[in-house]
């Protein structure tokens, strides 16, 4: 049985892509519909971790938290003023499409 990737969308990112997701099936979390706006980045990086969720950010210290615990679901890198909304969930839409969770498991994307 496959084993989907599920996301958690940090508070850069665009709350609708949240939405255009979902409409897809997939499963997704946002940092302000979890109330976790002022928790630091440690906090968000562990609660992913306990939830097997990639973390969808623009938020540099993400990859610098994965590049100390390489024990993680996985990153999402994105530089939002550079792409469209569109372009980014299609990228998020590719990659829960080609990747298990599993292999997305201590992986860095860049969109």
């Amino acid at each position: 049985m496959p084993d989907p990737v599920r996301y958690h969308l940090d508070e850069h990112i665009d709350p609708d892509i949240a939405l255009a997701l979902r409409a897809h099936g997939i499963d997704v979390t946002t940092t302000i519909e979890q109330g976790l706006q002022s928790s630091d980045d440690e906090h968000h990086f562990r609660r992913a971790r306990s939830e097997g969720r990639v973390i969808v950010t623009d938020d540099t210290d993400f990859l610098r938290l994965a590049s100390v615990a390489t024990d993680h679901p996985g990153i999402v890198f994105c530089r939002r003023n550079q792409h469209s909304m569109g372009e980014i969930i299609q990228f998020l839409l590719l990659v829960h499409g080609v990747y298990e969770a599993s292999e997305m498991h201590s992986r860095i994307e860049f969109v």
